[in-house]
């Protein structure tokens, strides 16, 4: 049951909660945005002795503080201060509601994101009332608890662990902050499990745990009528609004029409709940056929769709298969074209070793002709001493001109022989090179 409540001006804001595009996330945000519910559902569906006996005066709603976090996307989610009795630390809770089949797996990053904030305006508050006191050694952030509430059919499959969000974690594990929100799959609860619970929030989650016509009125084969009307015969007149709205929501969703849905929703505001699902078996046939048709010329559209998908994926599979066979040509082709490169380089390493020797050679033998001819030049330079040293020096130069000895290495002889300087050798040498 709800209990004593003093959260009532939660709901005072329900007409733009509603005007959200998404009505699963509406229905959901009508649920998880009023205290009542929420207190239920940390004492049912949260398995943490500390909460065990929260009610809905011990949580404020601080949404409103982190909204401007929120996108399109994510302006389902709740952020709830709560207080636990004995405990001068506040405790909040990030409730995060997905339910989409395309999952968010980026969502353990966002809940950060909200965790970081948080921390920091908490600092911030306490800071403005005892400026400091964050650089005090006792000074200690409150606990937060991410929740993350997933009502789609589908498992869900997005990482719950930051560390499953970042590279090299399991290397810089000690270095890297982690930590892991709780996952509650409205699937994995049975509609028994939920009618147990015996309180308004449980009704709700029934509720929202519903696809499509068939579902609606399995539940109301289930549903024990005599336990829906204990349960909200001393619910609030707001929170009664809210389960209006709830259901509201889910028949505009099966294109239920408007005046039907007053009638189902006017029952619930006057206490009847029990009769609701009586009422709406009858409506239900009606709508499966107009469904069951639905479903046939859409199944029939997406035969066709699929014939034209297999037709495309033939055409590119023959495709990819020539591309295949043209990467392989030019594989084998780059194969052989390496290996002739491979041969042409080594060919051309030999051959350069080759000229290497062959100019090794040639140095040597033209460095013994240079020897060789000094040694004639001298041996005969040494035959005609009494010749004046003008014209021996003449001599000197044209035999070595004859003999293709350089000018360098005359003028060298000719500084060393007959102790000239440099420019008188080169100009005796180029007197009579002339010559």
């Amino acid at each position: 049951m709800a209990g004593s409540h003093t959260g009532k001006e939660d709901m005072q804001d329900t007409g733009n909660i509603l005007s959200n595009t998404k009505p699963k996330d509406s229905s959901a945000k009508l649920i998880f945005g009023d205290s009542a519910l929420c207190a239920q559902f940390l004492r049912g569906y949260v398995d943490i002795p500390l909460l065990k006996h929260v009610q809905a005066e011990d949580i404020e709603d601080v949404t409103v503080r982190f909204v401007h976090m929120f996108t399109e996307e994510r302006n389902s989610d709740v952020v709830k201060k709560v207080r636990i009795k004995e405990q001068e630390t506040p405790f909040y809770v990030i409730s995060l509601i997905e339910h989409k089949s395309d999952v968010d797996y980026n969502v353990v990053m966002q809940i950060f994101r909200y965790m970081a904030f948080i921390w920091e305006d908490y600092e911030k508050e306490q800071e403005r009332q005892h400026e400091g006191i964050s650089k005090t050694k006792n000074f200690r952030y409150p606990p937060i608890l991410p929740i993350l509430f997933y009502d789609g059919i589908e498992n869900w499959t997005a990482a719950t662990r930051l560390h499953d969000r970042i590279l090299l974690s399991d290397i810089l594990e000690k270095y890297i902050p982690d930590y892991e929100c709780m996952l509650l799959q409205l699937k994995e609860y049975s509609n028994e499990e939920l009618m147990e619970k015996k309180d308004e929030i449980s009704i709700m989650l029934m509720i929202d745990k519903l696809q499509d016509m068939a579902e609606f009125v399995n539940l109301g084969q289930e549903i024990d009528s005599e336990m829906l009307k204990d349960i909200t015969k001393t619910s609030p007149e707001y929170l009664l609004g809210i389960m209006s709205q709830v259901v509201e929501g889910l028949l505009a969703k099966l294109n239920v029409p408007s005046e039907e849905i007053m009638t189902f929703t006017k029952q619930i505001k006057e206490r009847r709940m029990g009769e609701l699902f009586k009422h709406f078996k009858a409506y239900d046939v009606q709508a499966a056929r107009q469904e069951l048709q639905q479903e046939r010329t859409e199944l029939q559209q997406e035969r066709t769709e699929l014939q034209q998908e297999r037709t495309e994926l033939q055409q590119e599979r023959t495709e990819l298969q020539q591309e295949r066979t043209e990467l392989q040509q030019g594989q084998a082709e780059l194969q052989q074209g390496q290996m002739e490169l491979q041969q042409r380089q080594e060919e051309l390493r030999k051959a350069q070793e080759i000229l290497q020797q062959k100019l090794k050679a040639v140095q040597q033998e033209r460095e013994a002709l240079h020897q060789e001819v000094r040694q004639k030049l001298q041996k005969e330079v040494g035959t005609e001493l009494q010749e004046s040293q003008e014209n021996t020096i003449m001599k000197l130069i044209k035999f070595g001109k004859k003999h293709g000895i350089s000018k360098g290495s005359i003028i060298l002889d000719l500084k060393t022989q007959y102790s000239m300087d440099e420019a008188q050798a080169a100009e005796e040498v180029e007197m009579y090179w002339q010559a």
